[in-house]
């Protein structure tokens, strides 16, 4: 069995080392024959990648590096590390921060729930409560927070924000991250919604290497972490989403067109008074009714969105399948070429012609998982994303 260590980095030169060096090794972890460790180069202006790549030529251990042109986020850069440890065949997959915040030695307790299957994804639980560095404001919005993904999302994930996480093969081919500001909340929202076994274990945290650049104060993190619970209940069941936006106004319009009507059958001068609160229970009404319509329209959206993702989840299993082909037939192909002269045939009889490209166009055909000749072989190309494979 095969685990990628994927680390997201953003100028990360003075922490990766020590990050690095808690990873475990893969007589460490039971279950597990080979370890690789992808790094997401996400813009980096500093050394973060001459780091990673001499770490990994010094301990020999088997790295590739995944390159963004630009600073992409932390979403978008899990995100390319998924698909990176998808392209390089990992069966399981752990994310870890590289400011050396999650302890790498408890790795192996985190994947044995995915080696033994009792689990498709396990979330390190940091126990927040227990962490010195936090305020007591920090503690309170955190464990208020996870209560609220709990709710909205139908799962028991004590920590709902925290990184320090692994995957199974088929859970990271069936998660699509789509927020911009984090993937941490988003992932377990899908993964509840698939029906897909979430479990955690508690975790300890190491000291503070520097300030987080995620959370850029307590107000604009509760702020943006609301604002994406809110987007991906409502990207997830619409209708219950909708209706709860809804309820005010009808019960506004129940309340105020039953005064109307009371004041109606109880008034008799003759006159019809109150027609204020007519005009405006009917309005809220009104209003109530055209939510609950939007509702109904965004929940055909969302019965065509898992469509589209379950085809997705198809299309994409079958490209790593056919990459894994062509790869094989490579293989087979250099083992004629060899067997041919140490027979002694002549290099230009019976010539074998390379598998031609799928030409799918989405990153994964021979001729671009291939290079030409005369260039870097250990360049390829994922999605647009550059990876470089570090061996000695």
């Amino acid at each position: 069995m095969k685990l990628a260590i994927q680390i997201p980095c953003y100028n990360e030169e003075e922490t990766l080392p020590q990050t690095l060096d808690d990873l475990p090794r893969p007589e460490q972890i039971n279950g597990v024959d080979e370890i690789v460790v992808v790094i997401i180069d996400d813009g980096c202006s500093d050394r973060t990648v001459e780091v990673a790549r001499e770490w990994g030529l010094r301990n020999h251990v088997e790295m590739a590096i995944a390159r963004h042109t630009r600073n992409r986020g932390l979403a978008a850069a899990f995100q390319t590390g998924l698909n990176t440890c998808l392209f390089m065949d990992a069966d399981i997959i752990v994310n870890t921060d590289a400011d050396n915040q999650y302890p790498g030695q408890t790795i192996p307790e985190l994947v044995q729930p995915i080696v033994l299957r009792q689990a498709d994804m396990v979330i390190g639980d940091r126990q927040t409560d227990l962490i010195e560095h936090f305020s007591p404001i920090k503690k309170k919005f955190q464990r208020w927070g996870s209560m609220a993904v709990r709710i909205f999302s139908g799962s028991k994930v004590p920590d709902a924000v925290s990184g320090f996480r692994a995957f199974s093969r088929e859970t990271a081919l069936a998660l699509n991250v789509v927020t911009r500001y984090t993937y941490t909340v988003e992932t377990i929202f899908q993964a509840s919604k698939k029906n897909l076994a979430i479990t955690s274990i508690p975790i300890f945290t190491n000291p503070v290497t520097r300030e987080s650049r995620l959370v850029k104060g307590i107000w604009n993190y509760v702020k943006r972490m609301g604002a994406t619970i809110v987007r991906i209940y409502a990207m997830h069941e619409p209708l219950k989403a909708f209706f709860y936006f809804s309820l005010p106004f009808f019960l506004i319009g129940v309340l105020v067109v039953g005064r109307f009507l009371w004041f109606s059958v109880t008034e008799h001068n003759g006159s019809i008074g109150h027609i204020q609160s007519l005009l405006l229970g009917s309005a809220s009404l009104i209003i109530g009714f055209l939510i609950m319509l939007f509702g109904l329209i965004a929940d055909l959206i969302s019965n065509n969105r898992r469509l589209v993702e379950d085809t997705l989840f198809r299309v994409k299993k079958m490209e790593l399948e056919l990459d894994k082909q062509k790869n094989r037939e490579f293989v087979l192909l250099d083992e004629i070429k060899q067997l041919r002269a140490d027979l002694g045939f002549p290099k230009n009889t019976l010539p074998v012609s390379p598998p031609s490209p799928n030409g799918n166009g989405n990153g994964h055909s021979a001729s671009r998982l291939n290079p030409k000749p005369g260039a870097n072989p250990s360049i390829k190309k994922i999605e647009e994303i550059e990876v470089e494979a570090v061996k000695e």
